[in-house]
């Protein structure tokens, strides 16, 4: 397993460079997101708790978590969005004229996504495989989508399920997949397919990136940003006065 720089966050380990600094081991290695969302998420299902913990890399995915690695240890860390990760494995594999699968949702949005890989990433390989939208996947489910996978062969492994779905699957997988590196992505799916449309660069640039999307999607969003985001605020403040510790 490579060594990642992290610092301790809320009970996690989170990766505390820069993208551009990240060196990967050449080995196996697992890449989650952590937010607000995931961590409140988390907090009941323990499944996903051990996912997340166990990821070799997990990054800071929102600006709440940007802002407690600042507040409890006095750690500077930037946020590093799913969509900054997916982007920085295409260039590498674009130059290295590698292969990427991609696990998960419609194959509508998986045709959008190779089509429009074939025209900015021409050199990477491209496979992909939709499974079943059900809550449980079956074991037979399960040996399907291992065995798509690993006839493919890719070095990289996209997983998006949504959370805690994906990472749950990923952590009870990850030993039978044969990919370097498997990274859990959501809702990147849907933004490089153009399926959803991703706020704009100035929206990003000032942390309202969530903001947008609440009102893009209110009611698929709105529990996320207005009941999990300031119970994720709460946790902070309770771990800032220690009235709280992580398990």
């Amino acid at each position: 397993m490579g060594y990642y720089p992290s610092v301790p966050v809320m009970g996690y380990k989170v990766y505390s460079e820069r993208l551009d600094q990240l060196q990967l081991s050449g080995e196996k290695t697992t890449i989650s997101t952590l937010n607000a969302y995931s961590y409140i998420v988390a907090r009941k299902n323990k499944s996903f708790k051990e996912a997340l913990r166990s990821s070799d890399i997990l990054i800071a995915d929102g600006f709440p978590i940007v802002l407690a690695a600042r507040m409890l240890g006095n750690y500077s860390i930037q946020k590093i969005a799913g969509y900054d990760i997916f982007h920085y494995l295409l260039d590498l594999l674009n130059k290295s004229s590698s292969s990427c699968f991609f696990l998960g949702s419609t194959n509508d949005t998986l045709k959008k996504i190779t089509t429009r890989l074939a025209d900015e990433y021409p050199e990477i390989s491209v496979g992909c495989f939709s499974p079943p939208f059900k809550k449980n996947f079956s074991k037979e489910d399960n040996e399907i989508m291992i065995r798509k996978i690993n006839e493919f062969n890719p070095n990289v492994l996209f997983v998006g399920m949504t959370a805690p779905k994906q990472e749950c699957w990923v952590y009870d997988h990850r030993d039978f997949i044969n990919a370097k590196i498997v990274c859990s992505i959501g809702a990147v799916f849907d933004f490089y397919s153009k399926t959803v449309r991703r706020p704009s660069k100035f929206w990003i640039f000032l942390n309202l990136e969530w903001f947008i999307r609440l009102i893009r999607e209110p009611k698929r969003l709105w529990k996320r940003y207005l009941i999990y985001s300031p119970k994720f605020i709460l946790d902070m403040v309770l771990f800032k006065l220690k009235f709280k510790k992580h398990d």
